[in-house]
């Protein structure tokens, strides 16, 4: 069975998004400030900050490999968190959050009319994208957590109720 171009991106496009799954990964950072995403409740591996720094490192990955790329994948799973629990200034956060946002419209441009069925090495375009896609939606489910457990969930947008 083939997927036509235009279902592939409706596909790829809808799990960037999250959108009709979960609170809309763009706005899953959305109203939090700075010091508060570097906070690492007791017993929980990794701040807001460095789900948000893990998350960008990982579409930027993916970006360059649609490009035709060959991006390095890091010799151990360490390579793709940053070290440090939070920003070190609101302005820091806050690029950090924008750069995010540029990943993920740079994968959703993408995605139209890139010929996603088709392929490169072992993976088509449309995997790539989809893993990224379900990628953050599991990150963005810790990053809800986290944001509940610290008292400030939902974003300014609001959260996923009914």
């Amino acid at each position: 069975m083939s997927v036509d171009g235009k279902a592939a991106e409706r596909l790829a496009r809808r799990a960037l998004s999250g959108k009709g799954s979960h609170v809309e990964t763009k706005t899953v950072f959305s109203g939090l400030d700075w010091r508060t995403a570097g906070s690492k409740p007791r017993g929980v591996s990794h701040s807001v900050y460095q789900l948000l720094k893990h998350m960008s490192y990982w579409q930027d990955w993916v970006v360059a490999w649609l490009k035709g790329e060959r991006p390095a994948v890091p010799r151990h799973a360490s390579g793709s968190w940053p070290a440090e629990a939070g920003p070190s200034s609101r302005r820091d956060w806050d690029e950090a959050v924008e750069h995010f946002r540029q990943g993920l419209g740079k994968l959703e441009r993408a995605c139209r009319g890139a010929g996603l069925p088709s392929g490169r090495g072992e993976k088509k375009r449309l995997e790539m994208v989809h893993i990224i896609g379900a990628h953050n939606s599991y990150h963005a489910g810790q990053v809800t957590f986290l944001r509940q457990l610290l008292g400030k969930w939902p974003p300014p947008s609001g959260g996923v109720t009914w």
